[in-house]
């Protein structure tokens, strides 16, 4: 069976259109890769986006340990991808809970399908783009989805 991970940024999304990407992928459980799982944007903080997904029959999980640090946040949002992926590799995959956390990734993931959540429209310009190379060198097949 061919293991798939899907991406999917909130970017410019409602939570409907968001819910019905999900649901028409196919994805069980959505891994809120966020370090803090908070967000200005209606419907997308923690607890608002588990009980919507809830409502479509997906799982919500929050993979803190695998969020970006404040300075790669602000790398991002300076649109330095490259500053950004440096910060996340060296201070959390490249991490004992770092590594841990993306093991517990792809547990999750190889168990049912599974979608990485953050909030970067583009996944080139997200931590998520990282997460997913790490995921295909385990042989995951990486689908990037638009709400």
């Amino acid at each position: 069976m061919e293991k798939v991970l899907f991406t999917i940024g909130y970017e410019g999304a409602d939570s409907e259109r968001f819910a019905a990407a999900l649901a028409g992928a196919g994805v069980a459980t959505l891994a809120d890769v966020r370090a803090v799982a908070l967000s200005r944007k209606r419907g997308f903080s923690k607890s608002a986006l588990r009980d919507r997904l809830a409502e479509a029959g997906i799982c919500y999980e929050h993979l803190r340990a695998l969020g970006t640090p404040k300075a790669g946040r602000e790398a991002a949002r300076a649109d330095d991808a490259a500053l950004m992926r440096r910060i996340y590799c060296e201070e959390v995959l490249e991490t004992g809970t770092g590594a841990q956390a993306l093991d517990g990734l792809a547990a999750l993931a190889a168990r049912a399908p599974t979608c990485l959540l953050c909030f970067e429209r583009d996944p080139e310009r997200c931590h998520r783009r990282v997460l997913a190379e790490r995921m295909a060198a385990r042989g995951f097949r990486i689908v990037d989805l638009f709400a």
